[in-house]
């Protein structure tokens, strides 16, 4: 209930009207801001494609598999409101010089292509921790940037966009929580031990890569 309550569309919020803001901004932050809407756009297609959709396979139940369909309609609209973002405020070869850096970007396509190595061939226990690492941290350190200039009254709209997604990720991430709590508890001592071991694992090279 408090997911398809709290559905949005991007073209509802008119990020076109921070233009303003956009063009008192030096090269530097411009490229900063788009970097970092970027990330988020490269690392939202992944889940939108393949980390909400994997989660299926190990559904519980049948009202567990309509909720990971409405977890994935809302990751295919945070992604497509990326490239809102971008549009709105970037002419088309800038765009093009964004797009061409997600490709590229080693340290960006390394934590997409690790993230998605769990999904491909993990466990279902694995998946839903990877998903909340991409989720819950990896998206956090891309949100922070928008946000501080909203904090000083500018982007206020793109900063609308951040914290909907924000919205919608603390649900994401508390449900694939519980479900992976049941999922923990049933695994013996010594299999949790060794899943401990392998998650924090992950997360390490997650952060340093």
């Amino acid at each position: 209930d408090k997911a398809t309550a709290q559905f949005w569309l991007d073209t509802r919020v008119p990020v076109s009207h921070d233009m303003a803001d956009w063009r008192s901004l030096s090269p530097q932050e411009k490229q900063v801001i788009n970097h970092a809407v970027g990330g988020l756009a490269l690392l939202d297609t992944l889940q939108s494609e393949e980390g909400v959709n994997v989660m299926r396979q190990d559904a519980r139940t049948r009202k567990e598999i309509a909720v990971i369909n409405d977890f994935l309609m809302m990751e295919s609209i945070h992604a497509k409101s990326y490239g809102t973002i971008l549009i709105s405020l970037n002419d088309l070869k800038t765009i093009n010089q964004i797009y061409d850096w997600m490709d590229n970007d080693p340290q960006m396509q390394y934590k997409a292509r690790r993230v998605n190595e769990v999904y491909q061939n993990g466990t279902g226990l694995q998946k839903k921790v990877a998903s909340v690492f991409l989720e819950g941290i990896l998206y956090y350190t891309n949100f922070f940037t928008p946000l501080w200039y909203r904090g000083n009254n500018k982007l206020a709209n793109l900063s609308e966009i951040i914290k909907l997604v924000i919205r919608d990720e603390s649900v994401h991430g508390t449900y694939l929580g519980y479900k992976f709590r049941l999922g923990f508890n049933e695994l013996s001592a010594t299999e949790q031990t060794a899943f401990k071991k392998w998650m924090y694992a992950l997360l390490d090279d997650l952060l340093a890569n």
